[in-house]
């Protein structure tokens, strides 16, 4: 895997990560771990551990549904793609926010503030029975856990190359990060989770506008580093192509990006938390305004940091880190300047932001996992009452403890998945979005469906996000583009579920109905089978 994770180890072109930086961000761990303590007090019941008693503003959940989903991934990869591959990415990114934020609010959100849930899984049983909300938590149980492991493999390899410490320190860089966001969603909930995300705002974009006010005050101006001309190591980007191996088009990303925003949006308890924890309809919209908006910014800046850097290393390519040109790991120049290129504490100061950003990322997580425990296990095995909530409170904990070790484990494993942090994100995490969102869509919005055509549906979607994500790993052939993941998988996940759904099974003898859903499953291994045949 070409990755930001490569060691650097050349002469500074500033000056190193030193003790100032170290101490400041020691500082920031403790300050994210006080936070958590001090929310602790509040949190005497799930109500207001989940959903902290249903009354923030909305500026505040949604800069904490921007934070929750938009996590150091972005923050490294976005300028890692820019630099790499072209704006592309970004541009078509933020062009499709106004059409997810319409989708999502007039369409989505009235449906989960009907009703006083803490889980959006809650809806799935009225509509399509307990086994649809059953798998539909497990889904997003897996999304979540894979999720945040990337999160602490991208954050532990950034705080590596920051810092300069060798290679072998990383797993227990990992380990730290995971016992941070553990211990403070542990004691905070989602109360302190969403204060965070504020800090995190704040600091990533601090990052952001030095890392573009410093390339600019150090090559005289935004025009030296400003392009010109298109540089020769990007690929073509056309508007649009039928061509699945073209890696990037201005149609292909404005499509995956608004059908990954839409599927976030309408299945990830991550993000239905955030509309829960506002009082009515209207505060909820208002959220999901502000993430959007909050997202659309950092992007676009994001945007500025890697076209920045594109040009401060054109005009010094002397100073690119060991063994990395602009071609080939750009994942690794935005860590990599933080360190070097950053006054002294000013480094510091943003790997701190780094640090509370990966901690927001998994700390949602982790809350929203326990969530849906909750409603799935806690809740219907413990009566209510005073004694009660203390414990599923006391539940709800220890499951943080086991879910921190999990996540921080399985960060290691993500090294195997190749591609940059942008194509590692869409073939690990993304792929259970899209028939997720699927059982939201037939139970909300198809009248016929059941739940069988819902879990055939999920089944045949999600292996079409795997054969697509991985064709060139099943088939020997040439890569196809992470960005005909979403449509593909999408597309199968609705029109699986709708004709499984017509099947006459209603009133059919329990081994007929069982032998249809099995013929499914085994029609779906053989299409597979026959991909993987396709291998030399």
């Amino acid at each position: 895997m070409i990755s930001f994770l490569a060691a650097v180890a050349v002469p500074a072109t500033q000056h190193r990560f030193g003790s100032l930086d170290l101490v400041i961000v020691v500082f920031c761990a403790f300050m994210l771990l006080g936070v958590g303590l001090f929310f602790a007090r509040r949190q005497k019941t799930t109500e207001q551990y989940f959903v902290a008693g249903r009354n923030r503003h909305p500026v505040v959940a949604g800069i904490s549904l921007f934070a929750a989903l938009f996590t150091i991934i972005a923050y490294i990869g976005v300028p890692g793609e820019i630099v790499q591959n072209g704006p592309m990415l970004v541009l078509g990114s933020v062009c499709a926010l106004p059409f997810s934020y319409f989708i999502i609010t007039r369409f989505l959100i009235p449906s989960f503030m009907r009703i006083p849930i803490t889980s959006g899984y809650e809806l799935l049983e009225t509509r399509l029975g307990r086994p649809v909300r059953l798998t539909a938590s497990i889904t997003f149980i897996c999304v979540r856990l894979v999720w945040m492991a990337l999160v602490i493999y991208a954050a532990s390899g950034v705080l590596v190359n920051v810092t300069g410490c060798d290679r072998q320190w990383l797993p227990l860089i990992a380990a730290a990060i995971g016992a941070i966001a553990t211990f403070y969603t542990l004691a905070g909930g989602i109360e302190a989770v969403m204060t965070t995300a504020l800090i995190q705002f704040a600091l990533l974009f601090l990052g952001a506008a030095l890392t573009v006010g410093l390339i600019s005050l150090y090559v005289g101006g935004i025009r030296p580093w400003w392009p010109d001309v298109r540089p020769s190591h990007w690929m073509p980007q056309p508007f649009f192509s039928t061509d699945p191996a073209v890696r990037l088009t201005a149609v292909g990303t404005f499509l995956s990006y608004f059908i990954s925003t839409v599927c976030a949006g309408g299945s990830d308890q991550v993000a239905i938390q955030r509309y829960l924890t506002t009082r009515n309809v209207a505060e909820a919209r208002r959220a999901v305004m502000f993430g959007h908006i909050t997202t659309g910014v950092i992007l676009l800046t994001l945007g500025c940091v890697g076209t920045a850097l594109l040009g401060y290393f054109r005009l010094n390519p002397d100073q690119l880190p060991a063994g990395i040109n602009l071609a080939r790991g750009g994942d690794a120049l935005f860590p990599y300047f933080l360190s070097h290129g950053l006054p002294a504490g000013i480094s510091g100061l943003v790997v701190a932001g780094l640090l509370t950003s990966a901690v927001s990322g998994v700390a949602p997580g982790i809350n929203s996992i326990i969530a849906v425990l909750n409603q799935e296990i806690i809740e219907p095995r413990v009566r209510k009452g005073t004694t009660a909530e203390g414990s599923k409170m006391k539940i709800a904990r220890l499951l943080s403890l086991l879910i921190g070790a999990m996540i921080t484990g399985g960060s290691l494993l993500m090294s195997l998945v190749a591609g940059n942090l942008v194509e590692v994100s869409s073939k690990t995490v993304n792929v259970f979005f899209y028939p997720m969102f699927g059982f939201f869509f037939l139970a909300l919005f198809v009248r016929f469906a059941n739940g069988t055509g819902a879990i055939l549906g999920a089944l045949y979607g999600l292996t079409t996000a795997l054969v697509v994500g991985y064709w060139d790993a099943l088939t020997g052939m040439p890569r196809v583009s992470f960005q005909w993941i979403g449509p593909a998988s999408l597309v199968a996940s609705l029109t699986a579920g709708c004709l499984f759904s017509l099947l006459p099974l209603k009133g059919s003898p329990a081994a007929v109905a069982w032998s249809v859903r099995i013929g499914a499953v085994l029609a779906l291994a053989f299409a597979v089978s026959r991909v993987v045949a396709l291998h030399p």
